[in-house]
């Protein structure tokens, strides 16, 4: 299962970099009066895509970080 989750999470973490190059390129292209997409995806539409995806990543993680930290045991008074 931990497999599973640091797959997933790394999808969308390097999903949502992909997405905002495809922004960048689409605003770029934009400039130009061109379109990469048709005219279906704006580069702000993207761009919230990207966001999407890269706070599902953040929350995926700090999941397995509370996890990770729910697991440890206390440390001793010294």
């Amino acid at each position: 299962m931990k497999a599973i989750e640091m797959f997933i999470r790394r999808i969308f973490f390097y999903g949502a970099f992909v997405l905002v190059a495809f922004a960048a390129f689409e605003k770029s292209a934009n400039l130009f009066r061109y379109t990469l997409f048709g005219g279906s995806f704006t580069p702000t539409k993207l761009l919230e895509f990207a966001a999407i995806g890269l706070l599902f990543s953040i929350a995926m993680q700090l999941h397995q970080i509370r996890i990770l930290l729910s697991s440890k045991p206390p440390d001793s008074p010294k």
